[in-house]
């Protein structure tokens, strides 16, 4: 009789603390300012971008010159950042640039602070079938006034747009040049700010918030390299922790931004087990290949890794997402360095990259980049008469049009949405 008594009594306890932590969970949900869902409520199936957003010119009211533009405080032939020259006929807004095309006239330039500029990016988006794009955000810009301001206008009007355009979007903490864990309280309160100010997460279950497993995704850019960052993967294990456990602003998914080599630890990565703790604890990962293969034959020896990866991520429950880049140069940035480093070989590169993931049986696909035109890596609609002078800048071959890139991602969506048979040669050239 007593073991009976004792049973009930510990049987009770425990109906007691079930309920207790149910209680809690109910609350937590309660007072959390997400909305419950969104029009696109999961990564799968969707191909995006990375959206930088950084481009300034000096008469735009940022206050921040031709930044990114410039190089070293300079921006003029022979010194300028940028390898790629945008295409702009289509922008509402543009500005006198010091460069000079080859009949005589002046180069314009748009600025990522004016809204047209990302409305017409959004409608690109749109026009060509990409998904949506990762709202990048520099946790070592948005610490200061001037970053945080401008960050802020190019993701209010990035809302504004994925709304009229029915496209994805989501944030990306870029953790490059972030400090120590002094930098965890800020992007805490940036999210926080983001949050109550924006309403980014709460503007009804129609709204183009980018959800995975039925939360809001946040990115984390940037999380177990070995090149002596100054944050540590404790620092970022508390970022994971207020992501999705807090009461009020938590209940996300979380996407790592991780080395290349990441699984193995191999030359990329730190060699600390801890990662892999960290990996398990969240929703998707997102390894970083830019620049890890230069031909479609080097990609090849890539791949192996990622269909390892992919089954690593399957036995451990983590979701995966494939990287895929059209080409590579940042000879103006970095004068030493090749001039259009990693050819894009008229879409062949990106096409392998794009149709090898799809077969190897990624379900979700990240470009890089939607308009990064400093490292040469924009799908976005680039000139073929550049300027001309002191700073060269990398064209498409003469046949190649100024969409290729746009009009390729869009095809790969098809194909991952499974609209299309998958193809693994690169289609004929779309010519308007």
């Amino acid at each position: 009789m007593s073991t009976i008594n004792i049973r009930t009594g510990g049987a009770k306890k425990m109906l007691l603390l079930v309920s207790a932590v149910l209680v809690l969970y109910i609350t937590a949900s309660a007072q959390r300012k997400h909305a419950k869902g969104s029009k696109f409520p999961s990564y799968k199936s969707l191909v995006m971008a990375g959206y930088q957003g950084w481009h300034n010119t000096p008469e735009d009211g940022a206050g921040r010159g031709w930044y990114h533009y410039q190089s070293k405080g300079k921006f003029e032939p022979g010194s300028t950042n940028i390898d790629l020259w945008p295409e702009t006929s289509e922008y509402p807004k543009l500005y006198k640039s010091p460069f000079i095309l080859a009949d005589g006239s002046p180069a314009y330039l748009q600025s990522a602070y004016d809204a047209s500029t990302v409305d017409v990016h959004f409608r690109w988006m749109k026009e060509y079938g990409i998904d949506g794009v990762f709202m990048q955000r520099f946790v070592g810009e948005i610490r200061g006034s001037s970053g945080r301001n401008h960050f802020n206008q190019v993701l209010r009007s990035a809302l504004t747009a994925s709304r009229k355009y029915g496209r994805a979007i989501s944030v990306m903490y870029d953790l490059s040049g972030c400090r120590d864990s002094v930098d965890v309280p800020v992007l805490i309160q940036d999210w926080k700010d983001l949050v109550d100010s924006m309403h980014i997460t709460s503007r009804g279950n129609d709204q183009s918030y980018l959800y995975h497993n039925g939360k809001p995704l946040v990115v984390l850019w940037g999380v177990g390299f070995n090149d002596n960052r100054k944050y540590t993967l404790k620092d970022v294990g508390k970022m994971v922790d207020f992501l999705k456990n807090d009461p009020v602003y938590g209940g996300c998914s979380v996407m790592l931004r991780l080395p290349t080599y990441w699984r193995e630890f191999g030359a990329d990565t730190e060699k600390d087990l801890a990662l892999h703790d960290l990996i398990r604890k969240v929703d998707i990962v997102h390894p970083w290949t830019v620049g890890r293969y230069s031909t479609e034959r080097d990609y090849n020896r890539y791949a192996e890794v990622q269909r390892k990866d992919l089954e690593w991520c399957r036995a451990n429950r983590v979701d995966y997402v494939a990287v895929v880049f059209p080409g590579f140069s940042w000879h103006n940035m970095n004068p030493g360095s090749p001039f259009d480093q990693i050819s894009r070989n008229r879409g062949d590169f990106f096409w392998k990259q794009l149709s090898t993931a799809i077969s190897n049986g990624a379900e979700m696909l990240y470009v890089a980049m939607f308009d990064e035109i400093d490292e040469g890596t924009a799908i976005f609609k680039i000139s073929k008469n550049p300027p001309i002078g002191a700073s060269k800048f990398v064209t498409f071959e003469p046949d190649i049009p100024t969409d290729h890139y746009l009009y390729l991602t869009g095809l790969a969506g098809k194909m991952l949405k499974k609209k299309i048979p998958l193809q693994l040669t690169t289609p004929a050239i779309k010519y308007k």
